[in-house]
């Protein structure tokens, strides 16, 4: 650790699926600037292994009172863990990730002493798994919160401007992904087709990732083979006879199973900016996503992939593929494209940087006019 170097606290209670895979990517840049700490929560998607993907020089802190739901015995300690952690790290810059951080994070942390930051990765209140009290109850939540000196960076352009209707004190930076990980990985892996023409989905099954639509899609083309790489509290929902679910798979089996299949939809009800459509996009797989933030912020239906709104739509769309093949490599190519040139953790680790940055040299202002005071 040098002492010249500046210190950046993350602050992430959904220490899983896409936060985490954000949070690897975007610690092993910045830690070849800053000293990187990441104060976390374990959740069921926390990879048991999930200390060797960051690089040995992050420092890795849990909270473990950090809970998703709200609990107030569990919140208030995670409120205090927090304030421990900054008192004893002495960070020069905070950064919150996800609804939960972000609203303890922005009570516990005064945004007036150490530059604050609070990226939601998807809006609590846009979750349609909540009732309507409950999404009012986050959203007034994230309003009240607002009012506390932080800057808001969303991971999407759609959910920049969900951001707007809260603070104007907003900025936005595309998610990315560590393509030389992924790369590395594919190396390894080598070739490798499935013999039948696949559809596939990953990730959780749970409310989100809406699984109902997905066994719909495959209910109407019995005679495609589909796959659901994951598992999930919702698994009963997919019961069509031509989905197979693969249960939860390590990363590299995972990637593999990807890179043998043809198509990925992305049939979720919301999302941040997933990361799982972009490493599907640099892996060269035909994309079809449901119409909402985030998916449709990244695919441009008939560019770089299908923007899809209901199960005939997707099927409809999985025809035409099947009908003119030479279509794919044209949008697949785009696709990659896209990634390599704004979809990526140098690019994004280098905006958020600026911001950082941006903020230090507006510290060190101060720091110096109080002096001179």
């Amino acid at each position: 650790m040098s002492r010249n170097r500046k210190k950046v606290l993350f602050v992430a209670e959904a220490m899983g699926g896409g936060v985490f895979t954000f949070l690897v990517g975007l610690c092993n840049e910045l830690v070849n600037y800053y000293d990187i700490y990441v104060a976390y929560g374990i959740r069921r998607q926390t990879p048991d292994d999930f200390r060797k993907y960051f690089d040995d020089r992050v420092h890795l802190i849990r909270v473990r009172h950090f809970e998703r739901s709200i609990d107030p015995r569990h919140d208030i300690g995670a409120f205090m863990e927090l304030r421990k952690i900054a008192d004893r790290v002495k960070p020069d810059l905070i950064h919150l990730h996800s609804s939960k951080a972000g609203a303890l994070g922005r009570w516990a942390f005064d945004g007036k002493k150490t530059p604050l930051f609070y990226t939601p990765h998807g809006y609590s209140f846009l979750m349609s798994n909540y009732n309507a009290a409950k999404r009012l109850s986050y959203r007034l939540v994230e309003k009240l919160s607002a009012v506390r000196v932080c800057t808001t960076i969303s991971c999407s352009e759609g959910e920049h401007k969900e951001t707007l209707r809260l603070t104007k004190n907003a900025r936005f930076v595309n998610n990315g992904i560590d393509i030389d990980e992924i790369q590395k990985m594919v190396d390894s892996i080598g070739e490798c087709r499935s013999e039948k023409f696949t559809v596939f989905t990953l990730g959780r099954i749970c409310h989100q990732k809406n699984p109902r639509l997905f066994n719909e899609i495959a209910e109407k083309m019995p005679d495609i083979h589909f796959v659901w790489i994951g598992d999930g509290e919702l698994r009963e929902q997919i019961t069509a006879p031509n989905i197979e679910v693969t249960g939860w798979l390590n990363r590299e089996e995972a990637l593999r199973r990807s890179m043998a299949s043809d198509v990925f939809i992305l049939t979720s009800l919301w999302e941040g900016l997933p990361m799982s459509l972009l490493e599907c996009m640099y892996l060269g797989k035909l994309c079809l996503v449901n119409d909402v933030i985030g998916s449709r912020d990244v695919i441009q239906s008939g560019v770089n992939g299908f923007v899809c709104k209901t199960a005939d739509e997707f099927v409809d769309s999985l025809r035409t593929i099947l009908r003119e093949p030479d279509r794919i490599s044209a949008l697949t190519e785009r696709a990659k494209k896209d990634i390599l040139e704004k979809y990526n953790t140098r690019i994004m680790a280098e905006k958020y940087r600026e911001i950082y940055e941006e903020a230090f040299n507006e510290t060190d202002k101060k720091t110096r006019k109080r002096k001179k005071d």
